[in-house]
């Protein structure tokens, strides 16, 4: 093996685990926000339009 190709190989498998890394990293830090990152007032607006298409589904029945 010739010195360019232990710098690939390097190149690719460092790549692999900071890439790696910086993607578990993004999942755990989303997840740990969970709701309480949610801004209230779209929460608000969300289960009022919700409400609001549910109160339409019922007048559309038969």
């Amino acid at each position: 093996m010739d010195m360019g190709t232990i710098n690939l190989f390097t190149m690719e498998v460092l790549g692999v685990v900071v890439l790696g890394l910086a993607l578990l990293w993004v999942v755990m830090k989303t997840r740990s926000k969970g709701k309480s990152s949610s801004n209230p007032t779209t929460e608000r607006a969300t289960h009022e339009l919700y409400e609001a298409e549910d109160a339409a589904a019922k007048r559309k029945e038969p």
